[in-house]
Order: C-alpha cells, then sequence, then structure tokens
C-alpha cells in the first residue's frame, strides 16, 4: 500500500503524538507511523525542522535526557501546544465535515 503524505497536517499529528507524554524525534516519528496504520512515515528531515519550528513557535518545549541509555532530546506539549492541538483538531474536523457534505451530494 502507498503511504499517504498530507504535509499540510504534519504539525496536527506531531502535536497529537505528543499529547500523552513527551517523546524524543524517532519515537513521534514512530508514534505517528504506528498510529496510522504506517499511513503516514515521515522521514527524520521532514519532521525534526518541524519540532524545531513548533518548539521556537512555543507550542513545545524540549529538554535533554538519557533514554535507554542514550542522551537524546524530548518534546512535550506548552500549555500553548494543547491550545493550538485543540483549535487544530477543531478545524480539522470542520473541513472533513466539509468535504464529507460535498462527496455525499
Amino acid at each position: 500500500m502507498a503511504r499517504e503524505q498530507y504535509s499540510g497536517h504534519l504539525d496536527l499529528l506531531l502535536l497529537a503524538a505528543l499529547r500523552a507524554r513527551p517523546l524524543h524525534g524517532y519515537a513521534i516519528i514512530d508514534q505517528v507511523r504506528r498510529s496510522s496504520g504506517n499511513r503516514f512515515d515521515y522521514p527524520e528531515g521532514t519532521v525534526y525542522p518541524a519540532l524545531h519550528r513548533l518548539e521556537d513557535g512555543g507550542l513545545l518545549r524540549s529538554r535533554w535526557g538519557d533514554v535507554d541509555g542514550r542522551r537524546r532530546r524530548e518534546y512535550e506539549l506548552t500549555a500553548r501546544g494543547v491550545e493550538a492541538l485543540a483549535e487544530q483538531r477543531s478545524e480539522w474536523d470542520r473541513f472533513t465535515a466539509g468535504v464529507r457534505a460535498v462527496l455525499e451530494q
């Protein structure tokens, strides 16, 4: 099966992957891949710049930590990130409802 790539929604997917707990970059990529049934398999070169942009925008914060004996940067949502996730989810719901309405006519 071909993997679907919807680059316009990467931020939403990354924020959603972090809603439960902090994760390091590869774990975020894996979380998105697994939870989407392998439909979204973003390369590191796509995800890390997006994580840095979200952090620069105040939606994420990061800290260095040891994961399985390796030093890794872990990302977590800020309060602004939680709000942004809710807003983007609401926008997504409105968008998909509109598409569904057109398709069902």
